[in-house]
């Protein structure tokens, strides 16, 4: 009943050979930290590269060495487990530093996870010395890349070679289902909720066991409609975790993230959004999730004084979500079912907005307008023209402008495009995207 996982790639290597560069390269984003220092990666990352109408998981893996420390040790293991779950691997090596033993510990490694992998040299800066530079890596068996990620050289050719090799995703989600993931801090109330929504519909349909260790996904039935819940652990403050819990724990939460369509982040009403709150949201923002923010405890509040819990919290939210001023709230009380009703419309709203159709005529007619309202981007001393606006297949809606230059299509531009698009369609609290591409005109 749940859609199927995105094919995967995992990023392998020593330390500081430039894996969480190129993750950031493929993924657009900043998500990994890039030093000129080994052992920065600990954990696994992850994130999403879309490449010519293909859309892949990327992971960035910690750098993998044969040190038994603590730490080496933990990093490995992670590494391992990315093998597990991967569909094929860049094995990225340093061309400045030449073929090392450590490199062959790890080929050997990587070949009996019997993935597809490909060799990929980076630091490969100096054209005039690249043929020695590669020679030796040769001795791997099979032919690799030359590349400098830092110069972007090269990347093209993975991205090509990593289309070939990962298989074709079919995108069968069944409609009346919708994927829910709870989120939160320990004893905000996730397992009431949780519990009530289940027996509330007094209609399970199977428990799924999850991909990740102690998650258990529950299906059940509400007028008419198939829910998914998935179970998450709370997220425990940083002062009580330890290295190996904290590394599973972050990995669990994002791959809950990344399963659901719909994340609830359940905050004490009382307590108010605090920093973790909204480190928990930006995650979900990275991953383009519509997420709804429950306000739970409301039954803490006596009746007279609701309305001041209320506006109290909403000056809260919008002060630590600042980054995020169109989140959806809904108050509720896990324990005497309060709010579950509202809760469960605005899911049905939320869900409905994300499979929204627009056709392309609806959207020109639109954009027509729209681009009058503001100053068009520069790109190199030219004004951007647009040509038209079209949406993709992806959920939530995401849309496609053709322009002459889409690289001057700044990210100013595209959040007054998204803000008009939102106030147009009422798509208000939806993670839309807006993506430039080149083409569209007759000249």
């Amino acid at each position: 009943m749940s859609s199927q996982r995105m094919s995967r790639i995992a990023l392998v290597g020593r330390p500081n050979v430039g894996k969480s560069t190129l993750f950031n390269i493929l993924t657009g984003t900043r998500k990994a930290v890039v030093r000129d220092e080994p052992g920065v990666t600990r954990d696994l990352q992850f994130g999403k590269c879309e490449w010519r109408g293909r859309t892949f998981e990327v992971i960035d893996t910690g750098g993998i060495t044969e040190s038994q420390d603590l730490l080496p040790s933990l990093i490995r293991e992670k590494a391992l487990e990315a093998f597990k779950m991967t569909d094929a691997i860049f094995f990225i090596c340093d061309g400045r530093s030449g073929l090392l033993p450590e490199d062959m510990v790890l080929l050997r490694m990587i070949l009996e996870a019997n993935r597809p992998f490909l060799v990929v040299v980076n630091k490969l800066d100096q054209e005039s010395k690249i043929e020695v530079m590669m020679s030796e890596f040769y001795e791997m068996g099979q032919t690799p890349v030359p590349c400098s990620f830092e110069k972007r050289q090269g990347v093209d050719e993975l991205l090509e070679w990593a289309c070939h090799k990962l298989p074709q995703q079919e995108e069968s989600k069944i409609e009346s289902e919708v994927t829910i993931a709870i989120l939160g801090k320990p004893n905000v109330g996730k397992s009431s909720l949780t519990n009530h929504l289940i027996g509330e519909s007094r209609m399970i349909v199977s428990p799924i066991a999850g991909t990740t260790v102690d998650a258990i996904d529950s299906t059940f039935e509400r007028e008419g409609r198939q829910y998914t819940i998935i179970d998450t652990a709370g997220l425990r403050r940083k002062s009580k975790r330890k290295d190996g819990v904290e590394v599973l724990s972050s990995f669990k939460t994002l791959d809950s993230i990344k399963k659901a369509e719909i994340i609830l982040l359940m905050v004490d009403i009382l307590e108010g959004p605090a920093e973790q709150d909204a480190k928990i949201l930006r995650e979900i923002q990275d991953e383009h999730k519509a997420v709804i923010l429950v306000a739970n405890k409301s039954d803490a509040a006596t009746e007279q004084k609701i309305p001041e819990f209320r506006k109290k919290f909403r000056d809260q939210v919008a002060h630590v979500f600042h980054f995020y001023e169109d989140i959806p709230v809904v108050f509720t009380s896990a324990v005497t079912g309060s709010g579950i009703k509202s809760l469960f419309e605005k899911i049905d709203e939320i869900h409905q907005k994300m499979h929204m159709r627009i056709t392309t005529g609806e959207l020109n007619r639109f954009f027509t307008n729209v681009i009058r309202k503001a100053p068009a981007p520069v790109f190199r001393n030219q004004n951007v023209k647009f040509y038209y606006l079209t949406q993709t297949q992806q959920v939530p809606p995401s849309f496609i402008a053709f322009a002459n230059h889409p690289d001057g299509v700044d990210t100013a531009y595209r959040r007054f495009l998204m803000k008009q698009i939102k106030e147009e369609w009422s798509l208000e609290g939806i993670p839309v995207r807006i993506f430039a591409m080149k083409g569209g005109g007759n000249s």
